[in-house]
């Protein structure tokens, strides 16, 4: 068989219902489409305007009309733009994906470059088929002596292209909803997405209803009400910051993002080299560490919404912040709902993630005080933000701030420099103020001091700072006796294994256990009996199965990877080594009463445990009578 070389075949008919179904993930996405042609038509028409190849009145009022028909069960979107010829119709719509936008900009691209023109890709139109059984596009010219065009097409291949009616510069698409459109025939399902998509339009939109009962006062009168855009403008985040006040910025997070609450700064970036970027990027107030799942970063493209949460643009750590990013460069795909994988979209987030943490720099070095008011709020974005990002880290590194025992934040070079004496390098910290706080009454009774790390992020957090800080390690409060905490032995080393001997089998013996690591030591207070110290490489297991809720976090877990420690000048453990003739029995409920209040300086006890517990208290109260 010889070899044979031709060129693929496509076929509209197959095509056209792909393009229906599949092109766009959402149906409401026909509005933005549809609306974002209307402002593309209205911006080539300036811009022609700006070239003097074409004159306009001064005072032309440019907008956008969507008309809802209920009793005709259409939808109309008209513009005052640019308009089409019946030639232009024959090439940019009944060509798919032959963009009148692209082509316009091939065309005047050395000529003037002020205003952006969103469309590129020349399918926008054809999602109008996703929700409409039959379209049709009455359009005239801007150009002189222009004749009206009418073009209709009901979904399939076929299409009419007749001389239309239209007096009037611009362009009105019908859409004549079917079955599967409609959702989209109610006024505030309108409202909602056009507001989602087209917000921030550079060109007012209007929705206007077709038979709507006029709102009338207390007497019957007819109210006239002077339309109103459903859109802004000039979004804040595309003006110069130097024009914004502190109330325009909480007034734009209120009104986008339906938080009451104030944030607590704000992030403006104006970029125009070597990309166009604009945005503004808030820290909002956390209520509780679970808030943090509720950031929020709106995508737009020219003013445009794309999408919520762009990973590919958003550095991941700033995702639990929200915010607004407009980035007409973005590389977005021919639905313009996803990026395409581009080297270009890495410089963005770079980018981005460089302006925050110069922001949060200049605010540590000119305003630490305000730093240090809303740090408990910011940490964990900073601290996840230094796990995720290298470059990040090495920006902000100087700027982590930990409270310490005493409510101060210092930064970890402070901590080591005050704590050089006592423990060179160790950083003590503690995650429960609660469950540790003997230990944070021994610490500031000796005049040791810690650091909390008590959010979830610590625990990871930890383990890079050991990596980066060389020869720093950090310990759990409660991971070790601190020799400070220590007083001289008055015991010999022989009196003193004896004893350790004679407890460890008592204690077995009353806790019915097969092993327990017990030690004795002399401590500088009298008022403590007996702690636990659990191994650092354990407490961390246990902190990190605690934030991922993990089951079987009770004290029995814990009893073959704990240490016993018992203070030789308590009175009880005195009697539990001087007075072995004494009553067995109380000596045991003794034994397990210690080891109970000891345990619960790391967790509540199990439910069986507290039983016993409370029956044991009752008891030895019972022989003090």
């Amino acid at each position: 068989m010889s070899v044979e070389k031709g060129s693929l075949s496509i076929h509209s008919e197959n095509i056209f219902p792909i393009i229906k179904k599949w092109l766009y993930s959402d149906h409401d996405i026909f509005v933005r489409e549809l609306i974002s042609n209307g402002s593309d038509a209205i911006t080539k028409l300036k811009k022609l305007a700006t070239m003097g190849e074409v004159d306009l009145p001064s005072d032309e009022a440019y907008k956008i009309v969507v008309r809802y028909d209920e009793k005709a069960d259409t939808l109309t979107f008209t513009d005052n733009g640019i308009g089409l010829t019946a030639e232009e119709v024959k090439k940019y719509i009944n060509q798919i994906a032959f963009s009148a936008a692209e082509d316009f900009l091939n065309t005047y691209k050395d000529k003037s470059d002020k205003e952006q023109i969103i469309a590129h890709f020349g399918l926008g139109f054809y999602s109008s088929f996703m929700v409409a059984e039959q379209v049709t596009i009455h359009t005239l010219s801007h150009a002189k002596g222009a004749t009206p065009a009418l073009w209709r097409c009901d979904g399939g291949t076929e299409f009419e292209l007749e001389p239309g009616t239209r007096n009037t510069r611009g362009t009105e698409i019908t859409l004549h909803i079917s079955e599967d459109g409609q959702s989209f025939l109610n006024e505030y399902t309108l409202r909602q997405t056009i507001n989602k998509y087209c917000g921030f339009m550079p060109y007012e939109i209007y929705l206007t209803v077709v038979g709507k009962e006029p709102a009338k006062d207390a007497e019957g009168n007819v109210i006239i009400e002077e339309p109103k855009p459903l859109n802004t403008t000039l979004p804040l985040y595309a003006k110069s910051p130097s024009d914004c006040t502190d109330e325009d910025y909480k007034t734009f997070y209120r009104s986008t993002f339906n938080d009451f609450k104030e944030p607590l700064f704000w992030i403006h970036l104006n970029m125009d080299y070597p990309f166009n970027l604009k945005g503004i990027l808030y820290f909002p107030k956390l209520g509780s560490e679970f808030d943090t799942i509720e950031g929020q970063i709106k995508l737009y493209n020219s003013q445009v919404f794309v999408a919520d949460n762009i990973k590919e643009v958003i550095p991941e750590f700033l995702l639990l912040l929200k915010g607004v990013i407009d980035c007409p460069d973005l590389p977005l795909n021919v639905s313009r709902s996803f990026l395409q994988n581009d080297g270009f979209v890495r410089k963005i987030s770079n980018y981005i993630s460089k302006k925050v943490a110069d922001k949060l720099t200049g605010l540590y070095k000119t305003e630490r005080e305000s730093f240090e008011g809303f740090w408990d709020d910011i940490s964990p974005f900073i601290k996840f933000g230094g796990l995720k990002d290298e470059k990040f880290y090495e920006g902000v590194a100087s700027i982590y701030l930990y409270k310490t025992l005493n409510d101060k934040y210092v930064t970890l070079d402070e901590y080591l420099e005050s704590a050089k004496d006592k423990h060179t390098n160790k950083v003590f910290y503690i995650t429960d103020a609660l469950q540790q706080a003997q230990y944070i009454k021994l610490f500031k009774s000796h005049d040791l001091d810690a650091l909390h790390l008590t959010h979830s992020i610590d625990q990871p957090f930890i383990s890079l700072l050991e990596s980066k800080k060389e020869g720093v390690s950090f310990a759990r409060i409660d991971a070790d006796v601190n020799e400070h905490l220590k007083d001289i032995e008055t015991l010999s080393e022989e009196d003193k294994t004896l004893a350790v001997e004679k407890l460890v089998a008592l204690f077995k013996e009353s806790l019915n256990l097969d092993a327990i690591e017990l030690k004795l030591e002399s401590m500088k207070t009298e008022d403590l009996s007996a702690m636990v110290v659990l191994s650092e490489e354990s407490s961390r297991m246990q902190d990190m199965m605690r934030m991922y809720g993990m089951p079987g976090m009770d004290t029995n877990m814990f009893k073959t990877e704990t240490t016993l420690i018992l203070n030789s000048k308590h009175s009880l453990v005195k009697h539990l080594i001087e007075n072995e003739d004494a009553d067995h029995e109380t000596r045991k409920l003794i034994c397990e009463h210690l080891y109970d209040l000891a345990m619960l300086s790391h967790a509540p006890l199990s439910a069986e445990a507290m039983t016993k517990f409370i029956s044991r208290s009752n008891l030895l109260m019972l022989k003090l009578i």
